[in-house]
């Protein structure tokens, strides 16, 4: 059974003592809900990619307290001092090369000579980075491919019974995960775009190159696998109109003839969009069956600032499966 911890000092304690030995804990980020364990112990991290059923060959990030203690394990540029002193602690991840002495299981890098690290700014999970003391490795607690959880329901929906526990952490404020930038080439790649914007980065470094993820390309971080964050019903991207047996996920006024609508803003806000978009393919996919849906019809979003991480996720849902 699932053990339901309160974000108190106890609860936290108790979270922390868990990761210490060796179990899983799911926790609250400001991004979504993580499944953490302890990243120095390679049978713990085995044990987050069998209760996700997540492909071991796609790296997970480590998170740490602080950028100090992250840097301990990876080899940190110039580029990554001046990128964690803005936006540390917040969504951003950076992969850097790993140290000699790196303490993190090579199962969780997916045996790569790189790293994926953060420091979330979320208070609870930071709490907890501290009470553990070392760094945890922690993708999104939901099953492989399927919509990320940005509460503690949605983390039982579909690992109940699969791990030790979860720290009830709250709502996740941005509610999508960390935009991922590799810093192990010439020069500075978005691997995935999240809940930093790409203009914030190349105000503070210059210009980002962008990749793509296309045949033959390794996976290098999280978020680059092709079908990602899928709901149940077939998503189509960039409607203008709604089918018959479609359900509509608005942004703005909706399009007229959708009988189910989930509306991310209707003031077309894009954080506010993107704070509710996993909700709201998941309440699609629950609310299906009832209404005769067969599909989700996703309205257009802009392609800039958080539009350009909701675009993402939305273009890997509707990916072929």
């Amino acid at each position: 059974m699932t053990e339901i911890l309160p974000p108190t000092p106890g609860g936290i304690a108790r979270a922390a003592a868990m990761l210490d030995d060796g179990q899983i804990v799911a926790f609250g980020t400001e991004t979504v809900y993580g499944l953490g364990a302890d990243a120095t112990n390679g049978v713990a991290v085995t044990g987050v990619f069998a209760a996700k059923g997540r492909p071991d060959f796609n790296p997970l990030i480590c998170h740490y307290a602080s950028a100090d203690a992250a840097f301990m394990d990876v080899v940190a540029s110039a580029t990554a001092h001046r990128l964690a002193e803005l936006f540390w602690p917040g969504p951003l991840t950076l992969v850097l090369p790993r140290r000699a002495d790196c303490r993190v299981s090579s199962l969780a890098g997916a045996g790569l000579p790189s790293l994926a690290v953060r420091v979330p700014s979320h208070p609870v999970a930071l709490a907890l980075l501290g009470a553990f003391g070392g760094p945890v490795a922690a993708p999104s607690a939901n099953l492989s491919g399927h919509v990320s959880p940005t509460s503690v329901v949605h983390v039982l929906a579909g690992l109940s019974g699969k791990i030790a526990a979860i720290l009830d952490s709250g709502p996740c404020r941005v509610g999508l995960e960390s935009t991922v930038l590799d810093l192990c080439g010439p020069s500075p790649t978005l691997l995935r775009p999240g809940g930093v914007a790409l203009e914030a980065l190349e105000a503070a470094i210059g210009p980002v190159q962008r990749q793509p993820l296309a045949a033959g390309h390794a996976i290098r971080a999280p978020g680059m696998l092709r079908s990602h964050y899928a709901p149940a019903l077939p998503l189509r991207t960039l409607a203008d109109d709604v089918g018959p047996h479609e359900a509509l996920l608005a942004f703005g006024p909706p399009l007229p003839g959708a009988g189910l609508v989930f509306q991310l803003s209707e003031a077309m806000d894009l954080p506010v969009a993107a704070a509710r978009l996993f909700e709201g393919l998941r309440w699609l996919d629950e609310q299906a069956s009832a209404h005769g849906v067969t599909g989700i019809a996703a309205m257009r979003i802009p392609d800039s600032g958080l539009g350009r991480a909701i675009n993402d996720r939305l273009g890997r849902a509707a990916a072929p499966r």
